[in-house]
Protein backbone atom coordinates (compact mmCIF):
# COMPACT_ATOMS: atom_id res chain seq x y z
CA UNK A 1 0.00 0.00 0.00
CA UNK A 2 1.51 3.44 -0.97
CA UNK A 3 1.75 6.46 1.05
CA UNK A 4 -1.22 8.24 -0.29
CA UNK A 5 -3.58 5.27 0.01
CA UNK A 6 -2.54 4.78 3.54
CA UNK A 7 -3.71 7.91 4.45
CA UNK A 8 -6.70 8.45 2.75
CA UNK A 9 -7.31 4.79 5.17
CA UNK A 10 -6.48 6.71 8.10
CA UNK A 11 -8.93 9.51 7.22
CA UNK A 12 -11.31 7.55 6.28
CA UNK A 13 -10.60 5.26 10.23
CA UNK A 14 -10.60 8.30 11.65
CA UNK A 15 -14.47 9.65 10.19
CA UNK A 16 -15.74 6.18 11.31
CA UNK A 17 -14.46 6.57 14.73
CA UNK A 18 -15.51 9.94 14.79
CA UNK A 19 -19.39 9.00 13.78
CA UNK A 20 -18.97 5.91 16.26
CA UNK A 21 -17.85 8.17 19.43
CA UNK A 22 -20.74 10.95 18.41
CA UNK A 23 -23.08 8.35 19.27
CA UNK A 24 -21.58 7.56 22.59
CA UNK A 25 -20.48 11.22 23.19
CA UNK A 26 -22.29 14.83 22.70
CA UNK A 27 -21.12 16.27 19.64
CA UNK A 28 -21.88 19.85 18.61
CA UNK A 29 -22.07 22.17 15.75
CA UNK A 30 -17.99 24.09 15.40
CA UNK A 31 -19.82 27.36 14.46
CA UNK A 32 -22.32 28.00 17.52
CA UNK A 33 -21.71 24.91 19.45
CA UNK A 34 -25.38 23.53 19.17
CA UNK A 35 -25.49 19.94 20.60
CA UNK A 36 -26.34 16.91 18.85
CA UNK A 37 -25.48 18.35 15.24
CA UNK A 38 -22.52 17.89 13.80
CA UNK A 39 -22.78 21.50 12.07
CA UNK A 40 -25.83 23.12 12.30
CA UNK A 41 -28.20 24.59 8.85
CA UNK A 42 -27.62 27.82 10.04
CA UNK A 43 -24.08 27.45 10.10
CA UNK A 44 -23.79 25.44 6.98
CA UNK A 45 -25.55 28.35 5.09
CA UNK A 46 -22.63 30.90 6.56
CA UNK A 47 -19.90 28.36 4.79
CA UNK A 48 -21.75 29.50 1.43
CA UNK A 49 -18.49 30.47 -0.99
CA UNK A 50 -18.30 34.07 -1.60
CA UNK A 51 -14.99 33.55 -4.19
CA UNK A 52 -12.88 36.89 -3.27
CA UNK A 53 -9.47 37.76 -5.22
CA UNK A 54 -6.36 39.04 -3.41
CA UNK A 55 -2.83 39.72 -4.64
CA UNK A 56 0.21 39.37 -2.23
CA UNK A 57 3.59 39.65 -3.37
CA UNK A 58 2.57 39.63 -7.29
CA UNK A 59 0.78 36.18 -7.12
CA UNK A 60 -3.16 36.01 -7.50
CA UNK A 61 -4.87 34.37 -4.70
CA UNK A 62 -8.52 33.12 -4.82
CA UNK A 63 -10.23 32.31 -1.92
CA UNK A 64 -13.73 31.08 -1.13
CA UNK A 65 -14.41 32.43 1.60
CA UNK A 66 -12.87 34.94 4.83
CA UNK A 67 -11.68 33.60 7.40
CA UNK A 68 -13.64 34.40 10.89
CA UNK A 69 -16.62 33.34 12.51
CA UNK A 70 -17.86 30.11 11.56
CA UNK A 71 -15.73 29.60 8.68
CA UNK A 72 -12.71 30.33 11.04
CA UNK A 73 -13.91 28.34 13.92
CA UNK A 74 -14.63 25.22 11.27
CA UNK A 75 -11.46 25.43 10.25
CA UNK A 76 -9.50 25.31 13.57
CA UNK A 77 -11.63 22.21 14.43
CA UNK A 78 -10.79 20.28 11.39
CA UNK A 79 -6.71 21.31 11.70
CA UNK A 80 -6.56 20.88 15.42
CA UNK A 81 -9.83 18.69 16.71
CA UNK A 82 -9.33 15.92 14.27
CA UNK A 83 -13.10 16.94 12.83
CA UNK A 84 -12.02 15.55 9.27
CA UNK A 85 -15.82 15.51 8.84
CA UNK A 86 -15.97 19.09 8.57
CA UNK A 87 -13.48 18.98 5.04
CA UNK A 88 -16.88 18.05 2.63
CA UNK A 89 -18.75 21.82 4.31
CA UNK A 90 -15.39 23.39 3.64
CA UNK A 91 -14.93 21.93 0.51
CA UNK A 92 -17.62 23.76 -1.97
CA UNK A 93 -15.19 27.46 -0.66
CA UNK A 94 -11.73 25.78 -2.35
CA UNK A 95 -13.34 24.61 -5.25
CA UNK A 96 -15.29 28.10 -6.16
CA UNK A 97 -11.84 29.44 -5.59
CA UNK A 98 -10.01 27.32 -7.67
CA UNK A 99 -12.23 27.79 -10.21
CA UNK A 100 -12.49 31.40 -10.44
CA UNK A 101 -8.08 30.57 -11.01
CA UNK A 102 -9.20 28.44 -13.84
CA UNK A 103 -11.57 30.89 -15.70
CA UNK A 104 -8.63 33.62 -15.98
CA UNK A 105 -6.20 31.00 -16.78
CA UNK A 106 -5.67 29.99 -20.46
CA UNK A 107 -4.98 26.40 -20.83
CA UNK A 108 -5.11 23.12 -18.49
CA UNK A 109 -3.23 23.50 -14.77
CA UNK A 110 -2.10 21.20 -12.48
CA UNK A 111 -3.24 21.46 -8.49
CA UNK A 112 -0.30 21.52 -6.20
CA UNK A 113 -1.12 21.45 -2.13
CA UNK A 114 1.09 23.06 0.04
CA UNK A 115 3.15 20.44 2.01
CA UNK A 116 1.90 19.72 5.34
CA UNK A 117 5.08 19.77 7.95
CA UNK A 118 5.96 16.23 9.34
CA UNK A 119 5.42 17.44 12.95
CA UNK A 120 1.49 18.27 11.55
CA UNK A 121 1.25 15.30 9.85
CA UNK A 122 2.26 13.34 12.89
CA UNK A 123 -0.13 15.39 14.75
CA UNK A 124 -2.79 14.99 12.66
CA UNK A 125 -2.69 12.16 10.66
CA UNK A 126 -3.88 14.15 7.50
CA UNK A 127 -2.84 16.60 5.39
CA UNK A 128 -5.61 19.47 5.46
CA UNK A 129 -5.07 21.42 2.23
CA UNK A 130 -4.94 18.04 0.43
CA UNK A 131 -7.89 16.75 2.52
CA UNK A 132 -10.00 19.48 1.76
CA UNK A 133 -9.27 19.40 -1.59
CA UNK A 134 -10.60 15.56 -1.88
CA UNK A 135 -13.29 15.98 -0.39
CA UNK A 136 -14.28 19.15 -3.27
CA UNK A 137 -13.30 16.47 -5.98
CA UNK A 138 -10.19 18.17 -6.87
CA UNK A 139 -6.88 16.09 -7.35
CA UNK A 140 -3.85 17.49 -6.35
CA UNK A 141 -0.32 16.53 -7.54
CA UNK A 142 2.60 16.03 -5.01
CA UNK A 143 4.76 18.08 -6.73
CA UNK A 144 6.19 19.60 -3.60
CA UNK A 145 8.10 18.32 -0.96
CA UNK A 146 9.20 19.89 2.92
CA UNK A 147 13.29 20.55 3.09
CA UNK A 148 13.83 21.46 5.89
CA UNK A 149 11.66 21.78 9.25
CA UNK A 150 9.92 25.10 10.11
CA UNK A 151 8.73 26.89 13.38
CA UNK A 152 4.94 27.24 14.61
CA UNK A 153 3.98 30.46 12.46
CA UNK A 154 0.72 31.37 14.37
CA UNK A 155 2.57 34.31 16.28
CA UNK A 156 4.84 35.28 14.04
CA UNK A 157 4.60 38.69 12.23
CA UNK A 158 4.73 38.86 8.43
CA UNK A 159 8.82 39.28 8.50
CA UNK A 160 9.32 36.54 11.10
CA UNK A 161 7.51 34.02 8.97
CA UNK A 162 8.77 35.12 5.64
CA UNK A 163 12.36 34.20 7.88
CA UNK A 164 10.63 31.00 9.03
CA UNK A 165 9.40 29.79 5.80
CA UNK A 166 12.11 30.69 3.67
CA UNK A 167 14.04 27.74 1.76
CA UNK A 168 11.80 24.88 3.27
CA UNK A 169 10.17 23.48 0.54
CA UNK A 170 11.58 22.16 -2.71
CA UNK A 171 9.95 20.62 -5.65
CA UNK A 172 9.69 17.13 -6.78
CA UNK A 173 11.15 15.61 -10.03
CA UNK A 174 8.06 15.72 -12.61
CA UNK A 175 7.53 19.51 -12.09
CA UNK A 176 9.04 20.98 -14.77
CA UNK A 177 6.92 22.80 -18.00
CA UNK A 178 4.09 22.61 -15.91
CA UNK A 179 1.36 25.92 -14.93
CA UNK A 180 0.41 24.81 -11.32
CA UNK A 181 -2.01 26.37 -9.28
CA UNK A 182 -1.71 26.12 -5.61
CA UNK A 183 -3.38 25.26 -2.52
CA UNK A 184 -3.58 25.71 0.71
CA UNK A 185 -6.15 26.06 3.64
CA UNK A 186 -5.56 29.65 5.18
CA UNK A 187 -4.44 32.81 3.74
CA UNK A 188 -2.85 35.02 6.35
CA UNK A 189 0.15 36.70 5.23
CA UNK A 190 1.15 35.10 2.15
CA UNK A 191 4.89 33.70 3.29
CA UNK A 192 3.83 29.78 2.80
CA UNK A 193 2.15 30.28 -0.78
CA UNK A 194 5.30 32.72 -1.67
CA UNK A 195 7.58 29.82 -0.19
CA UNK A 196 5.99 27.26 -2.65
CA UNK A 197 5.78 29.27 -5.44
CA UNK A 198 9.49 29.97 -5.34
CA UNK A 199 10.29 26.15 -5.12
CA UNK A 200 8.31 25.12 -7.96
CA UNK A 201 9.91 27.70 -9.69
CA UNK A 202 12.57 26.97 -9.02
CA UNK A 203 12.19 23.39 -10.69
CA UNK A 204 10.89 24.78 -13.72
CA UNK A 205 7.28 25.26 -13.05
CA UNK A 206 4.73 28.33 -13.58
CA UNK A 207 2.65 29.52 -11.40
CA UNK A 208 0.09 30.99 -12.23
CA UNK A 209 -2.24 31.76 -9.20
CA UNK A 210 -3.29 30.13 -5.74
CA UNK A 211 -6.81 28.97 -4.26
CA UNK A 212 -7.59 28.52 -0.75
CA UNK A 213 -10.01 27.96 1.35
CA UNK A 214 -10.19 31.32 3.26
CA UNK A 215 -8.52 34.31 3.67
CA UNK A 216 -7.50 36.40 6.90
CA UNK A 217 -9.45 39.98 7.09
CA UNK A 218 -7.29 42.32 5.80
CA UNK A 219 -5.61 43.57 9.00
CA UNK A 220 -2.75 41.14 7.09
CA UNK A 221 -2.95 39.32 3.95
CA UNK A 222 -1.03 31.17 4.16
CA UNK A 223 -0.43 29.74 7.62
Amino acid sequence: MDVELRERWAVAARDAASAALALLLPVACPGCGLQGVALCDSCRLRLHPAPRRRVVDGLTVWSGLAFDGVCARALRALKERGRTDLARALGPALLEALRAVVAGAPGGVVAVAVPTSAAALRRRGYRVPELVARRAGVRTARLLAVARATGDQRALGRDERARNVAGSMRARRGAAGLAVVLIDDVLTTGATLAEARRALEAGGARVVAAAVVADTPLRSSTA
